[in-house]
């Protein structure tokens, strides 16, 4: 039995997961699970937002690393229960190494949700906190035009390979200045509303919950970067709404 391409699997079904928005003991679990399925000898993982580290021993003793490096990161929970399936297949004994290969190969190369798929939930998702805030019917429909032309550009822009900082600080200037001028042309009633629910679009909710959820299960470093990754999150939704508004005033605008 090949020990390295064990261990490559449970690091490719562990980057699976990172990437797609799991949580550091899901990576963790998958990727021991994965070990212990196909008899690997001490297998152990570390795991952090940005990269996974695994090491085991073959038969003869020799000790096996292998480092995967996480580039980007998304949500897509399917992928992560498929993952997850998967794992707990392998307990039971019914898939043999070329298997898990495969599937995990089909997996990673899965285009995900459809742009237009991602473009709707974003327009119903600002719908309904504009909704939940108390916005009328009219600043609601509105809130889902604002929330479509948000996920367009910064979808557009993580395609181009800008940065998330510069991603978010787009996204809450578009947000902030889309709702000045609708609210001053009389379109909408509510700015701040309407602002305010087409920012949600943009707060980083995984992010945090995963960072609570990373540090009560004592993974610190984890749970201290995921934090500080959401905390320059809000910044930059915050200095791009910010800038919004000081770009109307500058140009004689009130608010």
């Amino acid at each position: 039995m090949d020990v390295n391409e064990i261990v490559l699997i449970a690091a490719k079904a562990g980057k699976i997961i990172l990437e797609n928005g799991g949580e550091i003991y899901r990576v963790e679990d998958t990727i021991i699970r994965v070990c212990n399925a196909f008899n690997i000898n001490n297998p152990e993982a570390i795991v952090m937002p940005t990269g996974i580290f695994i090491s085991a021993t073959d038969e003869n003793n020799n000790s096996i690393s292998i480092i995967k490096r996480i580039h980007s990161r998304k949500v897509n929970l399917d992928k992560i229960s498929k993952v997850n399936d998967l794992s707990r297949k392998l307990s039971s004994k019914v898939l043999t190494i070329d298997e898990v290969k495969k599937q995990l190969d089909l997996l990673e190369k899965a285009p995900g949700y459809s742009p237009l798929t991602n473009v709707l939930i974003s327009g119903f998702a600002v719908t309904s906190f504009a909704l939940l805030l108390g916005a009328s019917i009219k600043d609601s429909i509105f809130a889902f035009f604002i929330g479509i032309i948000i996920n367009l550009m910064t979808s557009y822009l993580s395609k181009i390979k800008f940065n998330d900082f510069f991603i978010n600080l787009t996204g809450g200037f578009i947000a902030a200045i889309l709702g000045i001028i609708l609210a001053k042309i009389k379109l909408i009633y509510s700015m701040d509303t309407v602002i305010i629910s087409s920012i949600m679009l943009l707060v980083p909710g995984l992010i945090i919950t995963n960072a609570i959820r990373d540090t009560i299960a004592g993974d610190l470093v984890s749970g201290i970067s995921r934090a500080l990754e959401a905390f320059f999150i809000a910044i930059a939704i915050a200095v791009g709404s910010g800038m919004a508004f000081k770009l109307w005033i500058s140009l004689g605008g009130n608010i």
